[in-house]
């Protein structure tokens, strides 16, 4: 089950990142070279109004402007009619009053100041005395811009933007005007949003402004053309998009005025009419890309997302934590998860392996003991059935079934007779068990009360039968001699690594996996030391 579990959470990781990097690759348009656009702009701006007794036609209410792709649209005026050059009183600011002709610097200019200083000062009006100075005269008063606004019904003008953008590295230019261009029409969001011809108060309002407020000062107003065109033939896509947005502060100073004058002569004499024109200047912004299909950039970018499929596990992981220990108690599913991700190291010299007939695993237990080795509390490791395993399949052949009969002959009498049920040690559960003190030696064959496997026909085949253990050794050495008076050692030594092969199924934990006690002295009183001084745990 825990296998399948973890094949389940590979599969979904695995799944989930292809979605993710296919989602990404499409909507970010990933598998395209990009190439920014170039563009020009012109505008052209229609209306007529009628106020004050006058008509205002586009040639007075549109100014030129230096400024690249920006039109200006007057909608307020304060107008200083009849200036000649010659002597006046300054505008009553607060540098320019004076008292008396001391308060008055000859030749200066203050930075509001409308001309020079004379030196001298004179009567503003019947209250208030002002510098002098040589400027156009009268000079123009600082008082605010009338209104409402005198062309406040500017708003409903009309302005046409043509804009034509390329994109250089496909050789690619297109116009913003639809194939079937309606000429009457107007621009509206919703009902017709790619048409190029733009009512002034509209763009105020799509900008989230009061064109009546607006018209009184003047401002900025930024329209906004976006190319996003995938150009691609399978998806092609190559519009333009508008937005409209105020660009000058309003609290600090806001709107926005410029000034100009027309000059004549009167009986020879120049004069001059002194305009403070207040209006709305639109800047057009055109920006955008265009994209068509790369393999080279569609592989590099993919090559690029895979380094950041592994947040994708650290996100899982974090997931799985919160929820773990947002939770009353632990997960379940947390443990298993955690048992597989993480792997315990431990020192093979403080950990000890133990088998029991009666349970199909290998148990793993840690030292030091507190208890005796059969009731010492461990965790499994590794399953116990090793029937695929041709590797560690003991040694057993069709010969050795021919001597059956004669085993027992071989197997001798034991040195000495195994403890009764009634004097059984309290941690032994199979009767045949030798009693010592040491816990590392307190192993019996069973977890639980029943046979002893040293009873079993297995056990005399696997591992007592000398045939089987001496065609093993001669295997290895096929010269060994076999009535040499150590051969005793030798067949106990390969006895304890069969039933280590056996019941452990490999050799590989041979330093480590314990031999029951009943095991062990069986196979110490059928293959016995000339000099009985056996350590006891050690394989001896």
């Amino acid at each position: 089950d825990t296998k399948k579990l973890t094949r389940f959470i590979l599969m979904g990781l695995f799944v989930l990142s292809i979605f993710l990097a296919s989602c990404v690759v499409i909507t970010y348009r990933l598998y395209q070279e990009m190439d920014e656009v170039n563009s020009s702009v012109r505008t052209s701006v229609k209306g007529v109004a009628y106020t004050d007794n006058r008509i205002w036609d586009t040639a007075e209410y549109t100014i030129p402007m230096q400024a690249i792709n920006s039109f200006f649209v007057m909608t307020n005026i304060i107008k200083t009619e009849n200036q000649r050059e010659q002597t006046c009183p300054e505008y009553p600011f607060a540098n320019a009053i004076c008292s008396s002709d001391e308060s008055c610097e000859k030749g200066s200019a203050d930075i509001h100041s409308n001309g020079i200083q004379t030196g001298r000062c004179v009567n503003y009006n019947a209250t208030v005395k002002t510098c002098e100075v040589r400027a156009w005269c009268p000079v123009t008063s600082m008082e605010k811009p009338p209104e409402p606004a005198v062309l406040r019904s500017s708003e409903d003008f009309t302005v046409l933007i043509k804009n034509n953008i390329h994109f250089p590295k496909f050789n690619y230019t297109v116009l913003n005007f639809p194939q079937n261009l309606n000429t009457s029409c107007t621009y509206n969001k919703i009902t017709s949003p790619h048409c190029p011809i733009f009512r002034l108060g509209d763009i105020l309002q799509e900008a989230k402004q009061n064109f009546s407020e607006m018209a009184v000062k003047g401002g900025i107003i930024a329209i906004e053309i976006n190319w996003d065109c995938n150009l691609d033939s399978w998806f092609y896509d190559c519009s333009p998009k508008y937005g409209f947005h105020r660009l000058d502060d309003q609290k600090i100073k806001p709107g926005f005025y410029i000034r100009y004058a027309k000059y004549y002569k009167v009986h020879g004499k120049e004069q001059r009419t002194l305009f403070k024109v207040y209006g709305i200047r639109f800047d057009v912004l055109v920006f955008g890309t265009g994209g068509k299909f790369n393999g080279v950039e569609l592989i590099k970018n993919l090559g690029s997302m895979i380094s950041y499929f592994g947040l994708i596990a650290s996100a899982i992981e974090i997931a799985l934590c919160v929820a773990n220990y947002s939770s009353c108690c632990k997960s379940p599913f947390y443990k298993i998860y955690n048992r597989k991700k993480y792997e315990t190291v431990l020192n093979p010299r403080q950990v000890l392996y133990v088998s029991y007939v009666d349970e199909p695993h290998v148990t793993l237990i840690k030292k030091p003991l507190k208890t005796s080795l059969q009731h010492a509390q461990g965790s499994i490791v590794e399953s116990n059935e090793n029937d695929d395993n041709e590797e560690s399949k003991p040694m057993h052949t069709s010969e050795s079934n021919e001597n059956d009969d004669n085993e027992e002959y071989e197997l001798g009498q034991p040195l000495r007779q195994g403890p009764s049920s009634p004097d059984c040690q309290k941690w032994c559960c199979c009767g045949k068990c030798q009693p010592t003190q040491k816990y590392h030696e307190q192993l019996c064959c069973r977890r639980k009360k029943g046979q002893c496997i040293t009873t079993s026909h297995w056990f005399q085949q696997l591992v007592l039968s000398s045939h089987t253990l001496k065609k093993s050794l001669l295997y290895r050495e096929p010269f060994l001699d076999l009535k040499d008076g150590n051969i005793n050692n030798q067949l106990r030594h390969l006895a304890y690594k069969q039933y280590i092969l056996w019941r452990f199924g490999s050799f590989d934990l041979e330093d480590r996996a314990v031999v029951p006690s009943c095991c062990r002295w069986k196979i110490r009183d059928t293959y016995p030391k000339a000099v009985d001084n056996y350590t006891g745990f050690k394989m001896e």
